[in-house]
């Protein structure tokens, strides 16, 4: 079991910092559609846009695509730290 959260975890790390290094910065098929009808001049900014990960990068990293990975391999450090220490507080105290 621990081997398995170890390779899951760093394909996860693997997967944030080399794949989103890669990735288009063309919209997706959902912003495309919006643009392409007019529904995007209705968008209003999110509560979040002034966050150090907002808009899949990292503030502070002029680099586009060294900024999404970098929030990407924060993205997974945090949710991992979220989701052992919940699982940790949780778990059966029997054990």
């Amino acid at each position: 079991m621990k081997r398995l959260l170890i390779v899951g975890g760093l394909v996860a790390l693997v997967l944030a910092a080399v794949v989103s290094y890669y990735a288009s910065s063309q919209p997706d098929g959902l912003n495309k559609v919006a643009e392409d009808y007019g529904i995007a001049a209705n968008e209003q900014q999110s509560a979040a846009a002034d966050s150090p990960l907002a808009e899949y990068s990292f503030t502070g990293i002029s680099d586009q695509r060294w900024g999404g990975a970098t929030a990407g391999v924060v993205g997974v450090a945090v949710t991992a730290a979220l989701g052992f220490g919940l699982f940790y507080l949780i778990r059966d105290r029997r054990h």
